[in-house]
């Protein structure tokens, strides 16, 4: 959702209903507890039972726009309305320099996720609108949060050491800045800023105030927001990447050193008016930057409107820079009755494929096909329809994530909604099984990425030989001899002695001629047969 700063200066805007205080916002995961984040405070829901969520407790704690991270026990809450305070009342806070006041990120202690706790607070200068937790594999003892904060800057009366002057006249400015955050695992009370690095910096000449301007890229381009904030950062620690949304560029950050995150590179699309969030493919090669035209409000997906503006666009990642490959946008127009744009998703972990799934407010939800990065396609959707047929009043889904084998998606007035994909000539049964694999515990914020491992299971195979069976690349006696010795190999590992020399010498000879068909082919075609063959070759090892 864009800032309340950037509604204000769109001159097609209407001010907010009353009601997006009480918005449902972003979601997290942890094991059977899924976590939806509010601009009152944040809900916790019970998922053991996937399908029919149970509310476990709700913390009322004003603030918005309630970003939500999970480490451990420890549940992080992004605040950045002037209304928040430090005792999560619901009184707000009148005067315009406070010491009540609170904007930052605010710490949970949820092991009992049916009494959270406030156990920290970090007060920052212009509040947080989203984060994103960064782990270090060398600092164990510490988390790592990168807050992006939209909001006016405080008063330095109000908070020491927060200025808005330009970063021209002032280098200590709170402008053109992310903040680092440092919270001890062992404790949290003493989370604290330790950097806020210009990341937006000139690299030649060292001007803070570094990249897009602001204004409008030329004829028939929108106007576009400078570039002195992050809306959303996607951290990728396992890779050493992270990739920001950051107002008027998309940019590229070297996270190996998590408290100094360095740009590598940025980018610049004349048809986004507000990079909103990114998400990178599964061995980021890939990151897919969404376009928040319009702040979420207004209705940006009808028939007259372009299909680049409140888009996504596509980037590879070649010698770690960014290129430009192509837009997407939900092809179903919508009417003037729902706010629609491009909006919070993640991806679906099918091997041997790129999927995305993304929240388009009131347009729905998008299941994307990226693997051809130049040529995205979708593959399935969901779509309820406007809220009331005669007016626009706010709603839709605001985040759509895939986790554990469903889409949850959190609907801004509505509540929370549980969607599960249903096979067709796009997405086969075998595929859903195989991204529906994952850990009973897992942890899953969505703004910092893992890299996917499948494990060696038979549905795993059967999913990239679908594949091969739809882009009718591979020989069908071939495909029949996989067929039938995974079957086999099925009923084996059902059973209570899974060694069978014979399979597993029958399944090493099915993966080495995989593999000999791989190595003669290219692309993707070639990534999937090996693929296939390496899955087949760990079930052999598993029967012998």
């Amino acid at each position: 959702m864009g800032t309340e700063e950037e509604e204000e200066e769109d001159e097609d805007d209407e001010p907010r209903p009353s009601l997006l205080n009480f918005a449902n916002s972003d979601l997290v995961f942890a094991g059977d507890v899924l976590i939806a984040g509010n601009y009152h405070g944040f809900n916790v829901y019970d998922i053991s039972n996937p399908r029919s969520p149970e509310l476990m407790s709700s913390v009322v704690c004003p603030g918005g726009q309630g970003d939500v991270s999970v480490v451990g026990n420890l549940l992080i809450l992004s605040v950045e309305q002037t209304r928040g305070r430090l005792d999560c009342g619901l009184q707000g806070v009148a005067e315009p320099e406070s010491a009540e006041r609170f904007r930052g990120i605010r710490i949970f202690d949820i092991s009992d996720p049916r009494l959270p706790t406030q156990v920290a607070a970090v007060q920052t200068c212009r509040g947080s609108h989203t984060h994103t937790v960064v782990t270090d594999p060398d600092d164990e003892g510490n988390i790592y949060v990168y807050g992006s904060g939209t909001g006016s800057v405080r008063p330095e009366e109000e908070l020491d050491g927060c200025s808005d002057d330009s970063p021209f006249e002032n280098p200590e400015s709170a402008l053109f800045t992310i903040d680092v955050i440092q919270i001890p695992v062992a404790r949290p009370q003493e989370a604290r800023i330790v950097n806020r690095p210009h990341i937006f910096s000139d690299p030649e000449s060292g001007v803070i105030a570094g990249l897009w301007e602001g204004g409008d890229h030329g004829d028939d381009t929108q106007r576009t927001r400078v570039t002195s904030q992050c809306h959303d950062i996607t951290a990728f620690p396992e890779i050493g990447l992270a990739a920001g949304a950051c107002s008027g560029n998309g940019i590229l950050l070297d996270i190996s050193d998590p408290v100094n995150p360095v740009r590598l590179d940025q980018v610049i699309d004349s048809g986004f008016a507000y990079w909103h969030s990114a998400t990178f493919n599964n061995d980021g090669s890939k990151i897919i930057f969404t376009d928040e035209w319009g702040g979420g409000s207004r209705p940006r997906c009808r028939a007259s409107d372009p299909l680049d503006w409140g888009a996504d666009a596509i980037y590879d990642i070649v010698d770690g820079k960014m290129q430009f490959r192509s837009h997407y946008k939900m092809p179903a127009p919508q009417s003037d009755q729902e706010n629609c744009v491009a909006h919070n998703g993640s991806l679906i972990p099918v091997p041997g494929r790129d999927i995305f799934v993304q929240a388009w407010y009131q347009g729905g939800i998008s299941v994307i096909d990226f693997t051809d990065s130049s040529n995205p396609t979708e593959i399935a959707f969901f779509d309820r329809g406007p809220i009331d047929a005669e007016e626009l009043v706010m709603g839709g889904y605001w985040s759509a994530y895939w986790f554990g084998g469903l889409i949850y998606a959190t609907e801004i007035a509505r509540g929370l909604d549980v969607l599960a994909l249903l096979p067709s000539d796009y997405l086969t049964q075998n595929e859903i099984d195989a991204a529906s694999l994952t850990d009973a515990d897992a942890v899953f914020n969505p703004q910092q990425q893992r890299r996917h491992r499948w494990p060696a299971e038979p549905v795993v195979a059967r999913a990239y030989l679908d594949q091969l069976l739809r882009s009718e690349v591979i020989a069908t006696a071939q495909a029949a001899a996989l067929t039938t010795a995974l079957n086999h190999a099925d009923d084996l590992l059902a059973s209570d002695n899974a060694s069978d020399a014979t399979a597993a010498e029958q399944l090493e000879s099915l993966a080495a001629d995989l593999a000999q068909e791989g190595a003669s082919r290219s692309g993707t075609t070639r990534s999937r047969f090996l693929d296939l063959a390496t899955t087949v070759q760990k079930l052999a090892e598993r029967l012998q």
